[in-house]
């Protein structure tokens, strides 16, 4: 058989049959129901056997769009006097024999659980997707409904840190591409999924010390971890210093954001010391019980979340 695509002047006039629409149409649009988890429940417990789907809903099922009407749709539920709790599911269902989706009900077997969804993807039979699981026990009058739609998503956007999707949808991401930052939005900020500024150098402190290694620092999803070496080669760090002395600095990208964080240090010497990690990125020393005589170093690895 040649090859086809559709829809093309060279291919049927451009006529699309119903199975070709859903090749074509079923990754445009996730299988679900279009909103959020806050929403009404799409399914609720109707009078005696029977559950509503409630009027306004929209939905898609491998690409197809439904509605559930201006109007509440009222499913009757079959009776149970098995002597086991019965589960049934309402799912939308796309069935191919007349390429409609509807909302219906998938019965289960007593004391089996709730039945497994049909998911043909074939080019025929039917493709169902879960609204709401239904309790019936043995002898009920009435029924027990369990929410469980799931709801159509929103696509990666490609953006930059200045260009941010002005009208985000919960659950929206968006890669900045100038920062290599994926985002997604909560329905009220923009929240960091991923973010990786790999190694970045510390700038030098006073002039009073001397590298003793690598100097660097790096971000990894929010948490900063630097390391610093150094060897005091100036005056001695007095312990009447308060304020001590100014070891590196911190790029922008891994500093605190709006406070100081505090580390336990020792120098090689043995002698003990605090470090401050600060909002202007300053890295800070002081000597705590003692003067560290010149020619100690300072060797650290600090961990902080970075907020």
């Amino acid at each position: 058989m040649a090859q086809n695509s559709w829809p093309s002047p060279t291919y049927n006039a451009r006529a699309v049959t119903d199975l070709e629409y859903e090749k074509l149409s079923a990754r445009f649009s996730d299988d679900g129901i279009y909103g959020s988890p806050s929403d009404t429940a799409v399914v609720a417990a109707g009078v005696g056997l029977s559950v509503d789907v409630r009027a306004g809903v929209y939905g898609s099922v491998r690409g197809r769009a439904w509605s559930s009407g201006t109007s509440a749709v009222n499913l009757p539920v079959a009776s149970n006097s098995s002597g086991s709790t019965r589960t049934d599911l309402v799912v939308l269902r796309l069935d191919r024999s007349t390429w409609n989706v509807r909302a219906v009900i998938r019965q289960g077997t007593p004391g089996a659980g709730a039945p497994a969804l049909v998911q043909d993807l074939s080019d025929t039979g039917l493709y169902e997707i879960l609204l709401a699981k239904v309790t019936i026990a043995t002898g009920a009058t009435v029924v027990s409904v369990t929410r469980a739609e799931q709801y159509v998503g929103t696509r990666t956007r490609p953006c930059t840190s200045t260009t941010l999707p002005p009208n985000p949808l919960p659950g929206e991401h968006a890669y900045e591409t100038n920062t290599g930052v994926l985002r997604m939005w909560t329905g009220s900020a923009w929240a960091i999924v991923y973010q990786d500024t790999g190694v970045l150098s510390l700038a030098d402190g006073f002039s009073a010390w001397s590298d003793a290694g690598g100097n660097v620092g790096r971000l990894v999803n929010g948490v900063v971890t630097l390391r610093v070496a150094k060897t005091l080669t100036g005056a001695r760090l007095a312990v009447t210093d308060s304020d001590g002395s100014k070891v590196a600095v911190v790029p922008t990208a891994l500093r605190p954001v709006s406070l100081i964080h505090y580390f336990s240090a020792q120098f090689s010497g043995g002698h003990a010391a605090r470090a401050e990690v600060r909002t202007d990125g300053s890295i800070w020393v002081r000597a705590l019980s003692e003067d560290v005589p010149t020619g100690n170093g300072l060797y650290l690895t600090m961990t902080y979340v970075r907020w």
